[in-house]
C-alpha cells in the first residue's frame, strides 16, 4: 500500500462524498508498478469535480486511446471539492490518481482539458496541491510535462505561462503520437527541450515557449516574437479526417456515485454545417465528418451492454442533422423500448420524424421540450444566423402539445450584437403566446402547462465571426435581466432564469485575453478564487480586487470592440475557418443577413484549404 493510500484512508472520513477520491470503478485501468515499468505516465486531469469531470466524454475517449497503446499509461484526476483540498494541505498529502494514488509529481505527463475559461483558477489549484511548480519556467527537468488542449486551447494565452504544450484541434490522433516521441526520447535519454522542438513539428502542436507576445506603446497585445527559428509561424489545428476509423470507447468507467450525465453515449458526428455566428464550437470543429450508422449503433448496443445504464444519449451539436438520422433512431429506439433504456436526443430539430419518435420514447410520461430559440426577435435570429423562424416553433409546439407535453424550455442569449429592448419584448411576447396556445389545450387554464424561459449573456468568442464585438457592461446586463423578470412574472405559468452577470464578464475577459492575465490567475487563486463557475463559489470581490491591484482594465477585453484588422492573441493557433470568412459574417450580421446551412452548398469558410470536406470540395494538399 502506499503512502498516499494510507493517509487517503484516514481522510476520507473527514469529508463529503469520499467515493469521489477512491477509484476503482468498472472499467477503470489499474496496474501494477511493474507493468508500467517504462511506460510514459500520463495523468488527465479535469479542473472541476469528479461529477463533472465524468460526465465528460473526451475523458473516456482519450482516457481509452492512450490506454490502447502499448507506450502510455493513462490515469485520472480532478479537482478536490474545498474541504478535501484543505485537509490534504493540513496532512501533507500530494494531489493523486485516482488508479494507482500517484502523486502527480511523479507523472511524465500532467494534461489539462480547457473546457470553460472560469476553469483557470482550479489549474492552479492543483498544481499546487500536487507540489509542481505553476510556471513552466520554473519547473525543473524532472517535474512533469504540463499540457492542455480543448475548445479553450484556442486561445490558451492567459494560461500559457503555465503550459509546456498546447494542442489545439482534435486529440485523438495528436496526443497518443506526442506521448510515443517523448517514451522515444525518455529511453534516448534525450531532455525535455529536444522534445519540445520534436513536437514542434506536429499539426496542431503549439509551444508556448517558442513565442513571446509583443506590446504596443498603449499596452496592447501587437503580435508574437517566435524565439526558436524552427518554430511554425501559425499552428494549424489538428483535424482527424476520418472519425469513423478512430476508436470509440465501448467500455465507459462506471462512476461509483451519481454524476452529471451518467449514461452511455454515441457520438453520431463531430463538426456543424449551421453557422450560428456566436458558437465557437460551431467553427472550430469544422468540417463536418459523420460516424456510420453501423459504426454508431455497434457502440451504442456495446456501452449498454458493458455498462448496466439506463440511458443512452446521441453526441453532436445538431443530432437531426445526421445523414441516416432516421434509420439509426428507429433501430435504436427499438432496442430501447426493448431493453428499457431511454433515448435522449439532444439537439433536434422539431419536425413530423422528431415528433413521432420522442412520442414512441416518452410514451406517457413526458418530460420538457427545450428550444434554443436564442432571441426573441426574428430580426435578431437573423443577426446570429440561428435560421429558425417563429412559424417553425409555434409549427412544433402546437404538434407537442396535441402529443401530450406540457412543459416546454426556452433558451435565449442576452446582450448579443444590435440587440435592443424591442428584442427583449420579443422574448416577453414569445413566452406569452406559447402559454396562451398551451391554454388553448386546456380549456383556457393553465393547469399543468408551464413555460420556463432561460437566459444566458453573451460571450465574445475567438474564432467566431462575433469575437470583435463588444460585451454588455455587467451594470447592463442587470437591467436587462430586471427589465424581462418584472414582464414575465405578470404571464402565469411563466418562470424565469438568468446567470450572473460579472462571472461573463470575467469569462470575456479570459476568452480573448493574452498572456498577461496569468499573473491576475495566481493572484487570485492566492486570494482564494476557486470553483469559479460555480454560482456559489465564484469570489467577485476577489476577481474585482485583483484585476484593481494589476490595472488590469477589464473593460478592454470585454467592453471593448475589436478592430477586424487588430491582433488578436488567439492568432497564433489556425482554427481552419479563414479570417476573410469570419468578416463577411460579420458584416452580414450588421445587416441582419443569413447564410444557409453549409450542407445546401459551400460557403467558403476555408477548412476545406486543410481537409476534405463533404460540401466543400476535397484537400488538395497546397
Amino acid at each position: 500500500m502506499s503512502n498516499v493510500q494510507k493517509q487517503l484512508d484516514r481522510l476520507l472520513l473527514k469529508v463529503e462524498k469520499p467515493a469521489r477520491y477512491i477509484g476503482g470503478e468498472l472499467h477503470s485501468i489499474v496496474r501494477a508498478p511493474e507493468e508500467c515499468e517504462g511506460q510514459v505516465r500520463f495523468a488527465f486531469c479535469f479542473p472541476d469535480m469528479y461529477e463533472i469531470g465524468m460526465s465528460y466524454m473526451g475523458l473516456n475517449i482519450l482516457y481509452h486511446l492512450l490506454n490502447k497503446t502499448d507506450h502510455t499509461y493513462c490515469e485520472r484526476c480532478f479537482t478536490p471539492a474545498r474541504d478535501m483540498a484543505a485537509a490534504m494541505k493540513a496532512e501533507g498529502v500530494p494531489l493523486f490518481t485516482l488508479e494507482t494514488k500517484t502523486p502527480l509529481a511523479e507523472m511524465d505527463f500532467v494534461g489539462f482539458t480547457l473546457q470553460y475559461e472560469l476553469s483557470y483558477t482550479n489549474i492552479l489549484a492543483m498544481l499546487d496541491l500536487a507540489g509542481i511548480p505553476a510556471l513552466a519556467k520554473d519547473r525543473a527537468e524532472e517535474d512533469p510535462i504540463i499540457i492542455c488542449g480543448g475548445p479553450c486551447a484556442f486561445n490558451a494565452e492567459p494560461v500559457a505561462d503555465f503550459m509546456d504544450v498546447i494542442l489545439a484541434g482534435d486529440g485523438e490522433e495528436l496526443l497518443p503520437e506526442v506521448c510515443r516521441i517523448w517514451s522515444e526520447c525518455k529511453a534516448a535519454g534525450q531532455r525535455k527541450a529536444g522534445f519540445l522542438k520534436a513536437i514542434a513539428k506536429l499539426q496542431g502542436v503549439y509551444i508556448p515557449s517558442f513565442y513571446k507576445p509583443s506590446y504596443g506603446p498603449d499596452g496592447r497585445f501587437s503580435g508574437y516574437e517566435k524565439l526558436w527559428d524552427g518554430a511554425p509561424d501559425k499552428v494549424l489545428k489538428a483535424i482527424v479526417r476520418d472519425i469513423d476509423g478512430v476508436d470509440f470507447p465501448k467500455e465507459l468507467i462506471v462512476p461509483l456515485i451519481e454524476v452529471v450525465h451518467d449514461r452511455a453515449v454515441a457520438e453520431l458526428f463531430r463538426g456543424c454545417t449551421r453557422g450560428c455566428r456566436f458558437c465557437q464550437a460551431g467553427m472550430v470543429y469544422r468540417p463536418v465528418r459523420e460516424r456510420s450508422r453501423e459504426k454508431v449503433r455497434g457502440i451504442a448496443v456495446t456501452q449498454l451492454e458493458n455498462s448496466g445504464h439506463e440511458e443512452l444519449s446521441l453526441l453532436s451539436l445538431s443530432t437531426s442533422d445526421y445523414t441516416e438520422f432516421e434509420p439509426l433512431v428507429t433501430d435504436l429506439v427499438d432496442y430501447c423500448k426493448a431493453h428499457q433504456v431511454s433515448l435522449s436526443l439532444p439537439s433536434l430539430r422539431m419536425d413530423n420524424f422528431s415528433f413521432r419518435i420522442l412520442d414512441e420514447i416518452q410514451g406517457v410520461r413526458k418530460s420538457g421540450l427545450t428550444f434554443a430559440a436564442e432571441a426573441g426577435t426574428q430580426r435578431l435570429r437573423d443577426v446570429i444566423n440561428k435560421n429558425i423562424t417563429e412559424e417553425h416553433i409555434f409549427t412544433a409546439l402546437k404538434q407537442a402539445f396535441e402529443l401530450g407535453w406540457t412543459s416546454v424550455k426556452l433558451y435565449f442569449m442576452m446582450g448579443l450584437p444590435t440587440e435592443t429592448d424591442e428584442d427583449l419584448d420579443g422574448i416577453v411576447d414569445l413566452a406569452s403566446r406559447i402559454m396562451e396556445l398551451a391554454k388553448s389545450f386546456n380549456g383556457g387554464k393553465v393547469g399543468r402547462y408551464s413555460v420556463a424561459v432561460s437566459v444566458s449573456n453573451f460571450v465574445p468568442k475567438p474564432c467566431t465571426p462575433f469575437m470583435w464585438a463588444a460585451q454588455d457592461t455587467a451594470a447592463e446586463f442587470e437591467r436587462k435581466h430586471y427589465y424581462l423578470k418584472d414582464r414575465l412574472r405578470k404571464i402565469k405559468g411563466v418562470t424565469f432564469r438568468y446567470h450572473g452577470s460579472y462571472a461573463s464578464m470575467l469569462e470575456a475577459v479570459f476568452a480573448r485575453g493574452g498572456r498577461e492575465l496569468s499573473s491576475v490567475l495566481m493572484k487570485a487563486y492566492r486570494d482564494g478564487a476557486m470553483f469559479d463557475a460555480w454560482t456559489e463559489g465564484f469570489a467577485e470581490d476577489v476577481w474585482r480586487k485583483v484585476l484593481a491591484e494589476a490595472g488590469i482594465d477589464d473593460s478592454y477585453y470585454a467592453l471593448t470592440g475589436l478592430g477586424q484588422d487588430d491582433p488578436c492573441p488567439w492568432d497564433i493557433v489556425d482554427c481552419g475557418v479563414s479570417r476573410e470568412f469570419l468578416k463577411e459574417e460579420w458584416q452580414k450580421a450588421q445587416a441582419a443577413a443569413t447564410t444557409p446551412d453549409c450542407r445546401y452548398g459551400c460557403n467558403g469558410c476555408g477548412v476545406n484549404a486543410h481537409t476534405e470536406c463533404r460540401w466543400g470540395g476535397i484537400y488538395a494538399g497546397q
